[in-house]
Formats: structure tokens, C-alpha cells, sequence
């Protein structure tokens, strides 16, 4: 099991976080801090293999923060989780060596695919003993590929993280996949190869629509947790 430090200012967006990681078998939380000085200090003392760091922090920032860990060689990763959507931020972290760059808001599917990046990552030098080329490209390009294969072949991250934000924003209102797909500028086909997806995976609810005056269709609503 992964012990992991939060260390986010914002205790909704640390709770939320939390709750994430709590539903992952391989991870633990060990502590959650406001602020890069005082994740630092607990960093010190306890051993941490993986951060969920924020940018814009009081006293000291994510950056600063990941800067002096590397300074110091400690041996811990780190996921950017932040509201720091610009290119340079983008750019800084990964010269700092992240794991995974997510942006506020993102779903709990985009979370896991982050952790599952890691932990894809950290077996992958585990099993490997003397390194070599063909080796190193196999790690690099095992963390890379690692999202994409948690999913089956034609489902994007992107789309399907369109089509879950419209549904819960209806809550627990019925969408028809022609009102889905005339929301979120999607071609009817798409749309549904992706709802079938969703409702096989237990995230959504698919029920047949009988009242349409006409032909049956199939009407969806975000599952609950």
C-alpha cells in the first residue's frame, strides 16, 4: 500500500480528494497539510510515496515546495491537482517530474487514472532490475499508455468526461441520447457507443422509454455513488 500526503488550502477540495484516494485499495492517506512549509515538515518525518499537491498555496506554493523535495532527493512522486491551467505552470511541472497534471474540476474516473499512472510507473522499476534502453523505454511508455488501456478501444477520456459532467449537472434527471447528443454537439452513434459503455460499467442508469408517442428509446441518469 502507498502512503500519500495531501496538501491542499482548500479543505472541500482536500476532502474530495481524500474520499478518491480512500476508494483505491493501493493507497493511503497519512495526512493532509494546508500549505508547502508545513508538507514539508511532515514530509520530514514520515515516509510518503506519492503527493496530491496543489499550485497556489499560501506561504509556500506547490512549485516551491516540489523544487526544494528535489533539491533534497527525497524519494516521493507527486500529482499536480490545481486550478493552474496555463501553459507555464503546465511546463513547470513537468520539469519538476510529475506523475500527473489534473485540473479543477475532474471527474473521480480522471483521479483513479492518475493513481493507476503511478502505480503503473513505480511496478514497472520494481520488476525491472539492470536498466537498458529497451528497458527505460518500456517504463516510459508503459506510464504514458497506462490511462489508455483502462478503458476499451474508441472511448476517450476527454468524451467521456464531457458526457459525465452534462449528467450529473441534470442530477437525477432522464436524458435521452438525442438530448445528449444534441447537448454536448456529439453525433447520436457516439453518444451511444458511450452510454452503452457507461451503463455496463454501473456509472449510469439505462432504462427504456416507452412515453415517446412513437419508437422506444433508451433514457439515461448518472448512477448514485
Amino acid at each position: 500500500m502507498f502512503n500519500v500526503l495531501i496538501v491542499e488550502d482548500d479543505p472541500m477540495v482536500a476532502m474530495i480528494n481524500e474520499q478518491y484516494i480512500k476508494r483505491n485499495k493501493n493507497f493511503k492517506v497519512i495526512g493532509k497539510c494546508k500549505d508547502g512549509k508545513s508538507a514539508l515538515d511532515f514530509l520530514t518525518q514520515n515516509q510518503v510515496d506519492l503527493l496530491v499537491l496543489d499550485v497556489y498555496m499560501p506561504h509556500t506554493n506547490g512549485f516551491e515546495l516540489l523544487r526544494e523535495i528535489r533539491n533534497r532527493q527525497m524519494m516521493v512522486e507527486a500529482i499536480m491537482v490545481t486550478a493552474a491551467n496555463g501553459r507555464e505552470s503546465l511546463e513547470e511541472a513537468l520539469h519538476l517530474g510529475i506523475v500527473d497534471y489534473l485540473v479543477k474540476p475532474f471527474t473521480f474516473e480522471r483521479f483513479q487514472m492518475a493513481l493507476e499512472k503511478f502505480i503503473g510507473q513505480n511496478n514497472a522499476l520494481k520488476d525491472i532490475g539492470t536498466l537498458n534502453q529497451l528497458s527505460i523505454d518500456y517504463i516510459i511508455d508503459n506510464s504514458r499508455k497506462k490511462s489508455e488501456e483502462l478503458y476499451p478501444k474508441g472511448i476517450q477520456v476527454k468524451t467521456l468526461e464531457i458526457i459525465m459532467e452534462e449528467l450529473k449537472k441534470n442530477d437525477d434527471k432522464w436524458l435521452t441520447g438525442d438530448e445528449i447528443s444534441e447537448r454536448i454537439s456529439l453525433t447520436s452513434v457516439t453518444v451511444r457507443r458511450y452510454m452503452n459503455y457507461l451503463s455496463e460499467s454501473g456509472k449510469v442508469i439505462a432504462q427504456i422509454n416507452y412515453e415517446t408517442g412513437g419508437r422506444p428509446c433508451m433514457k439515461y441518469k448518472i448512477a448514485p455513488e
